[in-house]
């Protein structure tokens, strides 16, 4: 009883976070509708795999190579840049349902505390992710790949450390989900991470950021058996 009553205040915890959190208000989706509407051109001429490994989310996942990073694997690439969690529920069924694939990475977050979001208004965008994915394709394993720590948004690594921390929890109550740490080793103790990790911009990743990042996800493929 003990324990129950434990997971089920730790549950509220994730989902809620605080009492009295203020929900910030999410921006017009319809914003990325050309980019939508060129997935549809592109798959309109192209097949696409099935049961494939798909890369959702925002522009770490645009400017990631990841076919050329793993080129043994059946990638799709569907990130849209700019984007952020309301973004990606609305248009689930483009970038991610219709495809079935076995195994979803996602990004997202970054540009959601950017916008004033908190961790508990992240978290709870993640689980409606999660549960919108396994409502319709309850096999498909979902992969969170954590807000990265830039240097351009180093004043806001706190609140994206906090959401990080509470997605990672949620990850470990289904066998499903997953964590891939990519922040961690980006990270020189309390200070803002190497600037060779990324473009001029301090935001965006570098050549060396990336392969910092395939390392960590070919790791992961390899412990799921995807990968010898």
């Amino acid at each position: 009883m003990r324990s129950s009553t434990l997971s089920l205040i730790t549950a509220i915890w994730l989902l809620c976070g605080p009492v009295g959190f203020a929900q910030v208000t999410n921006p017009d989706p319809t914003r990325f509708q050309a980019d939508i509407d060129r997935f549809a051109r592109w798959d309109a001429k192209n097949a696409f795999p099935k049961d494939g490994i798909l890369f959702v989310g925002s522009s770490s996942m645009v400017l990631w190579p990841s076919a050329r990073y793993f080129p043994e694997l059946p990638v799709i690439n569907r990130g849209f840049g700019g984007s952020q969690f309301s973004d990606l529920l609305h248009y689930l069924e483009e970038t991610t349902l219709k495809y079935e694939p076995s195994m979803i990475l996602v990004y997202e977050g970054d540009n959601d505390v950017a916008h004033g979001k908190g961790a508990s208004q992240i978290v709870a965008d993640f689980q409606a992710f999660v549960s919108r994915v396994h409502e319709r394709l309850p096999d498909t394993e979902i992969a969170f790949v954590p807000i990265k720590p830039s240097i351009m948004r180093w004043d806001m690594w706190p609140s994206m450390r906090e959401t990080n921390a509470r997605i990672r929890a949620l990850t470990q109550t289904d066998e499903r989900l997953h964590y891939i740490d990519v922040a961690s080793p980006m990270l020189d103790g309390d200070r803002p991470p190497s600037s060779s990790l990324f473009v001029s911009d301090g935001l965006h990743l570098s050549a060396e950021g990336y392969d910092l990042w395939s390392g960590v996800v070919r790791t992961f493929f390899v412990g799921q058996g995807l990968l010898p």
